[in-house]
């Protein structure tokens, strides 16, 4: 007899800035490494003396089309889909009605007859019923954007918060909550979720290599004694990662979040639990946003003296509110290319007081992060989201920088018909001779079925190409800053918000017609789906041996100036990432350097070098 059951689940401004070239002199600076930087590098792998990195780095232009996002999410497996993501109704009228049945037997006689009738019974979850009829109580802090929309709090994707599976609406700003030590300086959505974000945690420390080999090799040395570090990025279980690395090191953490919609709140609560000061949870609004950073700053003596960016928010808070402090820090990494736009306007108006380090503009986050993270986790978005398919999908990427290339290949390779759009007539050549068509996007923007916006810039997306847009039309961002697209011009009485699910809105116009805007215009990917963990080992170890190199350096060797990470440094750093795939580097003979003119144990290539 055969028996089904069925189970009811509840689916859950910045300006442009102009670069200045360095002078050899202004670059000298560049040319060598601290000693605790080259000693947490460790030894060559050819043996002999280590060789100082490459000359100093040309100035690259400036941040054009392509820049893209430089931080992650951790896979997280098995979460449970937030009911309140989806419309609420009556939980009984998603069950399927099954109507009594039964069996027919057949005695070996031939005898037919009816066997029991079995009623096949519904299982309902004791607290089904109320979870789908709950309402949220208390609105709390929120921003314009997130009273119009439903907090992204409530999540559908398995890359979501498992705090997330609560209704639980009051604002973290407004618990009192304590660490297992007593501890309260943080502020998470729910400290007692620390336990599945430690697990998370230590999934994400099996894909980190490099960041695992350099905390274990320098952490006898603790070449980052005395750092007081205060961080902005993204809290995912990559950054904790980077996070505790750092504190095995000898620094200090206090830490914000860069995106308001990109913090995995179990990750927050493992971090808080294990003594860091984290301000931060997943739903913040613009309001939330600032405050975490001011708690991370703010502190009656803790006077932060390293400071690691991406977006620039929080040099720029510093900056403003607290000069003196800002006058204090003794070297700033920034890796997303709206931070680095920052520091070079601030340089190039002389107002740069610390020497800072462009992590963007390496070539281990460039050329690995931008590119490899982008080509996968576009994808995963865009069907987390929309569960769409993409096969022959007509698709628009603006911009054809390392992450726009990234894009393209992804989708080209599922088949879809991709066009570009461009600035740069190098990057344009680029993607005409990959076999994409070049066009303006007024030309386009009325066929298309998906924007997607990769260019670091401002108003890629106006309202005008919003009017013009075809019904159901696909809309979201891959850059850094929620600045590409124009969503600010949606917020108008006569356009209706309609939350499908977390991250996605319907934009309704007064005829009918419905664009679907992903995670509000902000950064597609860490805000809706995971970006692949070991791509994020190669950024991390990039920023950890930057703050190693500015902590360490002696007096005079960085100005105070906007500088590229060494040569010697980009190598290393992918170096660490090789054995993970059984590589064999092969070595130059004494002959074969001598011919070349280099150190048998690099760098390997003169800093002009576009790779």
């Amino acid at each position: 007899m055969s028996v089904q059951v069925v189970s009811a689940a509840a689916a859950a401004k910045v300006p442009e800035v102009e670069l200045k070239d360095l002078s050899p002199s202004e670059a000298e600076p560049q040319l060598g490494l601290s000693t605790a930087a080259v000693s947490a590098m460790g030894p060559p792998a050819g043996g002999g003396d280590p060789e100082a990195p490459a000359p100093a780095a040309e100035r690259p232009p400036a941040p054009g089309p392509g820049s893209g996002p430089a931080a992650a999410l951790s896979p997280a497996a098995g979460k449970v889909p937030q009911a309140s993501a989806m419309k609420r109704s009556d939980p009984h009228h998603q069950h399927q009605r099954h109507r009594d049945g039964g069996e027919a037997l057949v005695s070996p006689d031939g005898t037919v007859t009816e066997a029991p009738r079995t009623v096949k019974k519904q299982i309902q979850f004791a607290d089904q019923k109320q979870e789908f009829n709950k309402r949220p109580t208390k609105i709390g802090r929120r921003s314009l954007s997130r009273s119009i929309s439903q907090s992204s709090t409530d999540s559908y994707s398995s890359a979501a918060s498992y705090t997330d599976s609560s209704d639980d609406e009051t604002s973290p700003r407004d618990k009192q909550q304590k660490n297992s030590k007593g501890s309260s300086d943080f502020c998470v959505k729910n400290i007692k979720q620390a336990e599945f974000g430690r697990r998370e945690i230590e999934i994400a420390e099996q894909e980190m290599p490099a960041l695992m080999a350099l905390r274990k090799r320098a952490q006898g040395e603790k070449p980052l004694a005395g750092a007081k570090i205060v961080g902005c990025t993204h809290i995912t279980a990559q950054t904790a990662v980077l996070m505790e690395t750092l504190g095995a090191l000898g620094a200090q953490c206090r830490w914000a979040a860069c995106n308001i919609y990109s913090t995995l709140n179990e990750v927050a609560a493992a971090l808080a639990e294990s003594g860091f000061p984290v301000f931060a949870w997943k739903g913040e609004s613009e309001d939330d946003f600032w405050w975490c950073i001011d708690r991370c700053v703010n502190v009656e003596g803790w006077q932060p003296n390293m400071i690691l960016d991406d977006g620039g928010d929080l040099t720029h808070w510093i900056y403003k509110k607290y000069p003196n402090m800002f006058k204090k820090i003794k070297g700033i990494v920034e890796e997303s290319v709206t931070g680095v736009h920052r520091l070079y306007q601030l340089s190039k108006a002389g107002k740069l007081c610390v020497p800072a380090m462009n992590v963007n503009d390496s070539v281990t986050k460039q050329k690995f992060d931008n590119l490899y993270c982008c080509r996968e986790s576009i994808l995963d978005g865009l069907k987390r989201t929309t569960d769409m398919m993409f096969g022959g999908k007509q698709v628009v990427v603006c911009g054809y920088g390392e992450v726009g290339k990234g894009c393209c290949a992804a989708l080209k390779a599922m088949g879809s018909i991709v066009y570009v759009t461009e600035i740069d007539p190098i990057c344009a050549l680029q993607a005409c001779m990959d076999g994409f068509r070049l066009v303006k996007l007024n030309e386009v923007i009325r066929q298309v079925d998906i924007v997607i916006t990769c260019t670091g810039n401002k108003n890629v997306v106006t309202r005008e190409h919003l009017d013009r847009m075809k019904n159901s039309c696909i809309v979201c961002n891959m850059g850094h800053s929620n600045t590409e697209i124009d969503v600010a011009s949606l917020r108008t009485p006569e356009l209706t918000w309609e939350r499908v699910r977390s991250q996605v809105d319907h934009v309704i116009w007064p005829d009918g017609k419905r664009i679907v805007l992903l995670a509000e215009g902000r950064l597609l990917n860490l805000s809706c789906s995971t970006v692949p963990t070991f791509v994020l080992s190669i950024t991390a170890t990039t920023q950890a041996l930057a703050l190693i190199e500015l902590y360490n350096a002696p007096e005079g060797r960085y100005k105070q100036d906007v500088y590229l990470l060494p040569k010697k440094m980009d190598e290393y750093v992918a170096s660490l990432h090789l054995p993970t795939f059984d590589a064999h580097l092969t070595e130059l003979t004494d002959e074969q350097a001598k011919y070349l003119g280099l150190n048998k144990n690099g760098p390997f290539k003169p800093n002009y070098y576009r790779y």
